[in-house]
């Protein structure tokens, strides 16, 4: 295994141990040996963990897969000020982004999380107090020009809604990966 990969593993194994409220039914050796037959799959961690994600193992899907999921405090940094797709960045005619969510998240290998899987995630927060993420959005809104984005305030979880082609500094995604 690369040498960078054996660092990534360490941190991996480092944020699991000190966040096992969020993986309680889950062991690390169980992560490490799908993630040691996962190469490719490491390479999308490491960019989690890149843009400030911080990734950590969130559970293990019906599959059996070690499900891992952007843990940081507020939406990574490094994944910020994006509109929601390519038609969007591209329908944008003044103040384009420099992307968007999920050409980022393709090149990255990883997905968004959809509405129920980021409602999960604040089981384990909160998070995005301050933030806010883009979120998959079912085609039927997408097509009428909309995306889903949620946040954390005032003690809840709230999912918005806004134009595809909208960015903001504070917004950006979270990545959900499965090995």
């Amino acid at each position: 295994m690369e040498p960078v990969f054996n660092d990534l593993l360490d941190i991996l194994r480092r944020r699991f141990d000190q966040n096992m409220h969020r993986h309680k039914s889950v062991s690390w050796s169980e992560v490490e040996n799908r993630l040691q037959t996962a190469p490719g799959k490491l390479k999308s961690l490491a960019a989690m963990e890149e843009t400030g994600g911080e990734p950590d193992a969130i559970g293990i899907s019906d599959n059996g897969e070690a499900i891992f999921c952007d843990c940081s405090p507020e939406s990574p940094a490094g994944r910020r000020s994006l509109c929601y797709d390519a038609d969007a960045l591209e329908a944008r005619k003044e103040n384009k982004p420099s992307g968007s969510a999920m050409d980022v998240a393709a090149k990255m290998g990883v997905s968004l999380l959809t509405e129920t899987q980021y409602i999960q995630l604040q089981d384990l927060g909160p998070f995005d107090r301050k933030t806010s993420s883009w979120l998959l959005t079912p085609k039927k809104t997408r097509n009428l020009g909309g995306a889903l984005f949620g946040d954390y305030r005032y003690g809840r979880t709230f999912i918005y809604h806004n134009g595809v082609q909208s960015y903001y500094a504070a917004r950006g995604f979270r990545a959900i990966l499965l090995i």
